[in-house]
């Protein structure tokens, strides 16, 4: 029989026999991860609608995917909530987004007509996200960081790589016959975009604080902007075509900029590579 009052403590409570106390957690440390969480599910409902052959619904979900999963760290760095658990569950949404969901996403619209060599160059593709974000990953935590880095990134990044890589989903929509021919042109095109995913282009980033914009220009660049985001509602699919050509078209002039300033075509700065790779595994 239990007796109605605690035993006698002469030296107090004893906390030792008890488990971790839960500790509130501020709710804008947890706002971030939700969207983070919000990502993970659009991207994979877009799995799931592709496998419907619901096309433009899972195209729209994986866009929808990576722009969440643009803006989730930059709303924790606004909130000052960021922390190794957000980090680590960005990585994770990461692969699934920018990697496995386009990657199914265009196997399931088109790839999966050139059969094994389809199902190949989606791998090739989703294996080169996954090393991209991991090679990411290893730059962002050392703690002296090249000069370059706020300008330049090492090779396409991976959420552009998402983009590009649903480029025959976009033509497809647009009526362009998804015969087998088509496949099999999509399927090199799919290994071409896991190339520049790990290579060492220099693209160019737009990030360095550097960059500033004429007074006169401000206006007509927003202008521009508004009248894009006009054009892609209107629009979708054709804009979506436009947007990878004018990105692809970009890459070269990003790599000549780099060559004018270092005296190189590729980024070969030193601490990229083996010796990153065999301290991390």
């Amino acid at each position: 029989m239990e007796t109605p009052f605690p035993p006698f403590e002469p030296n107090g409570p004893d906390d030792s026999a008890r488990g971790p106390r839960l500790r509130e957690i501020p709710l804008r440390l947890v706002f971030p991860n939700l969207i983070t969480i919000l990502a993970i599910c659009a991207g994979l409902t877009g799995i799931r609608l592709a496998f419907e052959n619901r096309y433009e619904l899972a195209v729209s979900m994986v866009l929808l995917a990576a722009f969440l999963d643009g803006i989730d760290g930059r709303v924790a760095r606004l909130m000052k909530a960021t922390s190794k658990f957000g980090a680590q569950m960005d990585s994770l949404a990461d692969i699934v987004n920018f990697g496995v969901a386009p990657a199914l996403v265009v196997y399931v619209f088109a790839l999966d007509q050139a059969r094994s060599l389809g199902w190949i160059a989606a791998l090739i593709y989703a294996i080169a996200a996954g090393l991209r974000l991991a090679r990411f990953n290893v730059m962002a935590e050392r703690e002296n960081k090249a000069s370059w880095q706020s300008e330049y990134f090492v090779g396409v990044p991976a959420p552009a790589g998402a983009m590009l890589v649903l480029l025959p989903v976009y033509l497809g929509f647009l009526g362009l016959a998804t015969d087998r021919t088509f496949a099999y042109l999509s399927s090199i095109y799919t290994v071409l975009i896991a190339f520049l995913l790990i290579s060492r282009l220099p693209v160019w980033s737009g990030k360095s604080e550097g960059n500033r914009l004429r007074r006169d220009l401000v206006l007509p660049m927003m202008l521009g902007v508004v009248l894009y985001v006009a054009l892609l509602m209107s629009y979708t699919w054709e804009v979506m075509v436009f947007t990878v050509a004018a990105y692809l078209v970009s890459l070269p002039f990003g790599a000549r900029k780099w060559r004018r300033k270092y005296g190189t075509l590729t980024i070969e700065e030193p601490g990229i590579g083996d010796d990153d790779i065999g301290r991390h595994i």
